[in-house]
């Protein structure tokens, strides 16, 4: 499964300048564009289930995996881990989630230095005291003899206690104290840059690090990164710490990243869901990319525009076609990145009726509008903004779905390989 070309579609947006990461193959920051990833929810010790998840999300578009390595068992796994992914022709950078031990599994495990691509890094649980420093920079001389780069992430759950209480004696000896809240996302950017800093001091090139402030509330984290943009120029993961579940979670990331992608922030992004028991993980790889290409910053699948329905489309009809259309491309399109570039900026209309389908649909690159309520099912099809057929009779979603595919091939590939251009459609 070799990495695709990322494709960026031209936008007017701003992007920060920052430098720019390597992660495996993947760039991370700088010109390139916004990066998408994701993290396994299973025991890292669990080869197998590792593997498997690791692959899906790659498969659904995960750029990056971050995995845990959080004992000893884990940390000898991941070698395998790597190798029967490297096996399976999956190339999908690794990030080893490291928290309280992590100085001690770099030094003892090497194999698991070695293989892993970047090394996420929490400063506000690497130790207290003296300790803190002396653990960090254990873990950023791994990073620098290897050659790794590193995420330095901090958490709100998990901010370092000496920094924030320093910080809130400073705030109570000023006349007009600040809030807490205040006081509290200064420590967690101090935290961030402070760290950062070290790091280099230690022999980490900023071209290595990734930094991260994550929360759990939107106005919270759209005021952390904004001030951690002015104050650093290295690359930004965003995402918050728990989005939640279903509606809520991902209202609240979407709400959070396009906020600060909209002003140009952020070069690589999670979106941390809770799935449902036995939910695939993957939703949250498909949330992601479809902030981006919501926001024009990235094309990963065909945009299927379908109407929301009204009472002249009473009928379930186009929502099944749009539903059927939309499942089918995003299937194709794990073939079709490789065989058709470009296939990915394809736009889709899927219309209910005849007050704004048409329009929508010589809007399109391919589209259909439906009839409306109580009509037989007879749908003209527009393609690059001229009629070129009607489809009648009860297989319309097969006979779309059949131009849909010549169209790709024609545009996007030779012309030798779609579905021939004589359909059941009739010219009208």
């Amino acid at each position: 499964m070799p990495s695709p070309e990322i494709q960026m579609p031209s936008t007017s947006l701003p992007r920060k300048s920052t430098h720019q990461v390597r992660v495996g193959k993947i760039l991370v920051g700088g010109d390139a564009p916004v990066v998408v990833q994701s993290m396994t929810n299973t025991d890292t010790a669990d080869v197998e289930a590792t593997v498997r998840q690791v692959i899906e999300l790659a498969e659904a578009g995960s750029e990056i995996v971050r995995i845990t390595v959080n004992n000893n068992p884990a940390a000898k796994a991941v070698p395998v881990i790597r190798s029967r992914l490297d096996t399976a022709g999956c190339s999908v950078p690794l990030v080893g989630d490291f928290h309280y031990n992590g100085h001690t599994l770099l030094q003892e495990y090497s194999d698991c230095a070695d293989v892993l691509d970047k090394y996420r890094i929490n400063p506000g649980n690497v130790g207290q005291g003296e300790k803190r420093d002396i653990r960090f920079c254990q873990m950023i001389e791994q990073a620098c003899i290897r050659n790794k780069p590193v995420r330095i992430g901090v958490n709100w759950g998990s901010l370092d206690p000496q920094l924030l209480a320093r910080k809130l004696d400073e705030n109570a000896a000023l006349t007009s104290p600040r809030s807490l809240e205040t006081v509290t996302r200064e420590a967690l950017v101090d935290s961030a840059v402070n760290s950062a800093d070290l790091a280099q001091r230690e022999g980490l090139r900023p071209d290595q690090i990734i930094l991260s402030a994550k929360v759990s509330a939107v106005p919270e984290l759209v005021a952390v990164y904004r001030q951690l943009a002015k104050r650093s120029d290295l690359a930004l993961h965003l995402g918050l710490t728990e989005a939640g579940m279903a509606d809520k979670g991902v209202v609240s990331s979407t709400a959070g990243l396009v906020l600060l992608l909209h002003e140009g922030i952020g070069d690589t992004i999670r979106v941390s869901l809770t799935p449902q028991p036995g939910e695939s993980r993957t939703r949250e790889v498909r949330v992601a990319q479809e902030v981006l290409q919501s926001l024009g910053l990235r094309s990963f699948t065909p945009q299927v525009t379908a109407c929301p329905g009204c009472g002249r489309t009473t009928s379930d009809f186009f929502q099944r076609l749009a539903e059927e259309v939309q499942e089918h491309l995003r299937q194709r399109m794990v073939k079709w990145k490789t065989q058709y570039p470009g296939a990915e900026t394809l736009s889709v209309a899927v219309m209910g009726c005849v007050v704004n389908g048409p329009g929508e649909s010589r809007h399109a690159d391919i589209g259909i509008s439906l009839p409306g309520t109580g009509e037989n099912p007879v749908a003209p099809v527009f393609q690059d903004g001229e009629k070129i057929c009607t489809l009648r009779g009860e297989d319309i979603a097969t006979q779309f779905i059949a131009l849909v595919e010549n169209y790709v091939d024609n545009r996007f590939g030779d012309g030798t390989d779609g579905t021939p251009s004589s359909t059941p459609a009739q010219a009208g």
